[in-house]
């Protein structure tokens, strides 16, 4: 089955919110101190996912990254190196190893979402207008949407 391309209004719409969604990620990571941590946003990601479904496989972690094994791996050896994380055998079945955070890395997670929430309400209550309050509403659904979304057309 081939499917038709998109219309080139979708086309330029996705890219339009492409571009507003890397720029306000960079603002973010500036506004909440990422860069001081030294970890990139793949490493931060991986780290909050452990803080947040720890103990947790590297399986699993891939799996909600979305990212390839090696990858996880590759992020978990930096996180493990920094002290932020650390891997126990488990219990049930000796040969996986789950990966738990360091309470300094639930900090840091804390610290670091924090710092974008205050950021983002400082801007929303700043340069939204109350009346498009409910405009926000509906875009943030409509992002929660698009990331949870799978396409059956086989994507790109």
């Amino acid at each position: 089955m081939t499917t038709n391309p998109p219309p080139q209004q979708s086309v330029a719409t996705a890219q339009r919110l492409n571009d507003a969604m890397t720029r306000l990620r960079a603002r973010l990571r500036t506004e909440s101190g990422q860069h001081a941590t030294g970890l990139t946003l793949t490493q931060l990601g991986v780290l909050a996912s452990v803080v947040r479904e720890g103990p947790v496989t590297a399986a699993r972690l891939a799996a909600l990254e979305r990212v390839s094994a090696q990858s996880i791996a590759q992020s978990l050896a930096v996180l493990k190196a920094a002290g932020l994380v650390r891997s126990e055998p488990d219990a049930q079945d000796g040969r996986k190893k789950l990966m738990s955070a360091d309470p300094s890395a639930t900090e840091l997670v804390e610290k670091l979402l924090a710092g974008r929430a205050s950021f983002l309400a400082r801007a929303i209550d700043q340069l939204v207008a109350p009346d498009e309050r409910k405009d926000v509403e509906k875009a943030i659904e409509l992002l929660e949407r698009l990331a949870t979304t799978e396409l059956n057309d086989g994507g790109i």
